[in-house]
């Protein structure tokens, strides 16, 4: 669940997968593969997420743990979650 965790930063940051994949200098396929899970990324990928979006790493992983396994030990980074999917989902329809 961490693909969509990285995902929904993107989504909620209004920025294409190219220009993500262009400021985590990796390839836009590469960026498909993570989104998609069908590549688990690395602590530094993790880490150039952080910096580029300005948030502690460890908030990926807090919001995958809560997509996985649907507990609300988190409550307030499921808010965060549920907020960043209204609000891509909205950038959908405006597109």
């Amino acid at each position: 669940m961490l693909n969509q965790a990285l995902k929904l930063t993107r989504q909620f940051h209004r920025m294409s997968q190219a220009a993500l994949a262009e400021k985590l200098s990796i390839s836009k396929s590469y960026l498909s593969e993570l989104e998609s899970g069908k590549k688990i990324p690395t602590i530094d990928i993790l880490e150039r997420y952080s910096a580029t979006f300005k948030v502690p790493t460890s908030s990926f992983l807090i919001f995958s743990e809560n997509i996985a396994t649907g507990e609300t030990a988190f409550k307030p980074a499921k808010k965060a979650l549920r907020i960043m999917e209204w609000i891509a989902e909205s950038a959908d329809e405006e597109n």
